[in-house]
């Protein structure tokens, strides 16, 4: 007879059951493959590889793990060619939070740039509408099929082209309707993000929150731009931070910058799946989240982009158990360390901390 009181196993259908904490997700590198075709059908978009919806899964990701973060940069023109009227932003906003919800995820921040999406004719404020009415839609239908997701969005301004602070302003403008923070994404190199500083002082100047690209496929200098230059208070990615650390026969030794990142918190979105698709990482098992979580790295587990990367948040998490032998302990630990670092109020993330995510997984690990 099994023991009632035995640890649930770390399976993937149990990692799914558990709560989930992303912040690190693209609106327009998670849309559904079959969205995709019936977007690019209905607005006569003849551009996709192909409209079997496995066979172009399939393409994207092999565009994505070609190792080369440009070319896994291109595949978005396709997802972005078809998200540029009101209907269709809403629909694919509707359905990643949905998506997220049946995947466990009970909070999630998702990214987006508005400059992208107004080929169409849309402004920005309308393309930011849309956005959030189909967060709202896809959080309320996910309740009633009894998943609870609150979602927040990150607005992000492309970092190799000039309109970064109009995209501060409309973070700060919206921020009483959903928007969470400010972002910037884009090709790293030649393009820092001291190029933008003035969005960014405009942000901290109105109290609101920062999370900035850095340390993907650019190193050190990235992240040392956007933390102590540009504020940020989280860094997407952040995997070059283990240039700074230097592992010899009698332990790891960190540089400046990497311990002060650790000693300050500041969190790493980190995207295993993704790193390993771009080049960031030659493996999961060589991936710097197994030295980063060993040093207490304010680590967090992101999907990045979970269409091109044909990931969830599920997988994520149980595909670095099984590479790093993690338990339910560090897997709350990573949920735990998002949680805290949300752009989200104190009050609200402890009580989801206290009440959904601490107890989702005592009831796994008993």
């Amino acid at each position: 007879m099994a023991d009632p009181t035995a640890p649930v196993p770390v399976t993937r259908d149990a990692v799914r059951r558990a709560p989930k904490v992303l912040l690190h997700d693209h609106l327009d590198g998670g849309l559904r493959v079959g969205t995709v075709v019936d977007l690019a059908r209905e607005y006569g978009y003849d551009k996709l590889p192909t409209t079997d919806p496995g066979e172009l899964a399939a393409w994207f990701l092999g565009a994505a793990h070609s190792g080369s973060l440009v070319r896994y940069l291109e595949t978005f023109g396709h997802t972005v060619a078809v998200l540029q009227t009101r209907e269709a932003l809403t629909r694919v906003a509707a359905e990643a939070a949905e998506d997220l919800a049946a995947d466990g995820v009970v909070y999630a921040e998702v990214r987006f740039a508005p400059e992208l999406h107004v080929e169409g004719g849309l402004d920005l404020d309308a393309v930011i509408a849309a956005v959030l009415d189909g967060f709202r839609i896809g959080t309320a239908r996910a309740a009633a099929a009894g998943n609870t997701v609150r979602v927040g969005t990150l607005l992000t301004a492309m970092r190799h082209a000039a309109r970064s602070r109009e995209i501060a302003e409309l973070a700060v403008r919206h921020r009483d309707s959903g928007v969470v923070g400010f972002d910037i994404a884009g090709a790293e190199k030649g393009f820092p993000p001291t190029r933008h500083l003035d969005a960014f002082e405009y942000v901290r100047q109105q109290n609101a929150h920062v999370t900035i690209h850095a340390g993907e496929a650019f190193g050190l200098p990235s992240i040392w731009e956007a933390v102590q230059w540009c504020g940020a208070d989280r860094l997407g990615h952040g995997v070059r931070i283990v240039d700074d650390i230097t592992v010899t026969d009698d332990g790891p030794h960190l540089g400046r910058l990497a311990a002060w990142v650790r000693d300050s918190r500041i969190p790493l979105e980190m995207c295993p799946t993704s790193n390993v698709h771009t080049g960031a990482a030659s493996s999961l098992a060589e991936h710097p989240i197994g030295l980063l979580t060993d040093l207490r790295f304010r680590v967090t587990v992101n999907t990045d982009n979970r269409l091109m990367s044909g990931c969830t948040m599920t997988s994520e998490m149980y595909d670095l158990a099984e590479t790093f032998g993690y338990g339910w302990d560090t897997l709350r630990w990573f949920t735990v360390n998002a949680m805290k670092s949300a752009f989200i109020g104190f009050d609200e993330r402890l009580a989801l901390i206290e009440d959904v995510i601490k107890p989702g997984y005592e009831a796994l690990s008993r």
